[in-house]
């Protein structure tokens, strides 16, 4: 297996009306969503091996989210099925800026021990899961058990600092289990608009950096949206990449998932750092300019 996806997963309810914030949004399109869950639909799509462990609840749109995942060609063996928690649904404005969201939690953090199996810790190389995912219980005790046991058997790490104080009210219970997390050196994907959200307004891309080197993680991504991506390595220059010209913008919503499958898939196939930045930026430059996730028969270029 190539990435093991353990966190959420939801509707998606995507504004059609462009630069419309929500309380001015008319109509929604439904979509299957959720950061985790993004990544294993467009790692999938480029072709990798990938399982995705999250819960919906036992209701219609939680039949919605399994179907889609079929359609996608995932594996709905490791999704809970609750009948005491009601599938999770956000809403989200249509934006060329960061979108506006309204999140509705319900069955995603219903994530439990026994849908992560220990053949499939053996088998993965990366681990992959996001600052949604560990937000609350019990998916977050899941998630950081078995993201050490994963570390133990040799595993790769990931995780997607996606923090909004609309998911996690309590700032520090984060910043504390984020520490927790990277002490196991996982590749760490942050956004500037993340690291405001986190961190403030005055910290810098330079004391980010040291901050999450601090914590133990020895390679961080830092994405800056139209202006590009630098990435950190402990002890090394760090790497800047400018993001791919694009005039006509459809829909920025999961951009930075498809930068993180392009990178993972980079480091999958065995591609250095600056290479997996490439492919990161070349997978959101495609996912910019539609709504939802990748199209079939996705392809990346080699980078020089």
């Amino acid at each position: 297996m190539d990435i093991l996806c353990v966190g959420e997963i939801l509707v998606d309810f995507i504004g059609d009306q462009h630069g419309k914030s929500i309380s001015e949004t008319e109509s929604y399109t439904r979509l299957l969503g959720g950061s985790t869950t993004n990544l294993a639909v467009n790692a999938k799509r480029l072709g990798l091996d990938v399982s995705l462990v999250a819960s919906i609840g036992s209701d219609g749109l939680g039949q919605y989210l399994n179907d889609e995942l079929e359609n996608f060609g995932l594996s709905t063996t490791q999704l809970n099925k609750t009948a005491t928690h009601p599938t999770s649904l956000i809403f989200v404005s249509r934006s060329n800026d960061t979108p506006d969201f309204v999140p509705i939690r319900g069955a995603d953090a219903h994530i439990l021990e026994n849908q992560v199996s220990n053949e499939a810790l053996n088998k993965a190389s990366v681990f992959h899961t996001s600052c949604f995912a560990l937000s609350k219980e019990p998916a977050r005790s899941t998630i950081m058990n078995k993201a050490m046991e994963a570390f133990d058997l040799g595993c790769k790490l990931s995780i997607d600092i996606n923090y909004s104080p609309k998911i996690w009210s309590d700032r520090n219970e984060a910043i504390a289990v984020i520490k927790a997390y990277c002490n196991l050196n996982p590749f760490v994907k942050i956004s500037a608009d993340d690291t405001k959200r986190l961190f403030g307004e005055t910290i810098s891309n330079e004391e980010i950096f040291t901050l999450f080197h601090s914590y133990g993680a020895d390679t961080v991504c830092l994405t800056l949206g139209s202006k590009g991506v630098m990435l950190s390595q402990k002890g090394k220059e760090i790497i800047y990449k400018p993001a791919i010209s694009l005039v006509n913008v459809i829909d920025v919503t999961g951009a930075g998932d498809a930068f993180w499958a392009g990178f993972l898939y980079g480091y999958i196939k065995k591609h250095n750092m600056e290479q997996c930045v490439s492919f990161g930026l070349e997978l959101a430059y495609i996912k910019l300019q539609h709504v939802g996730h990748l199209p079939e028969n996705t392809t990346l270029t080699i980078p020089a």
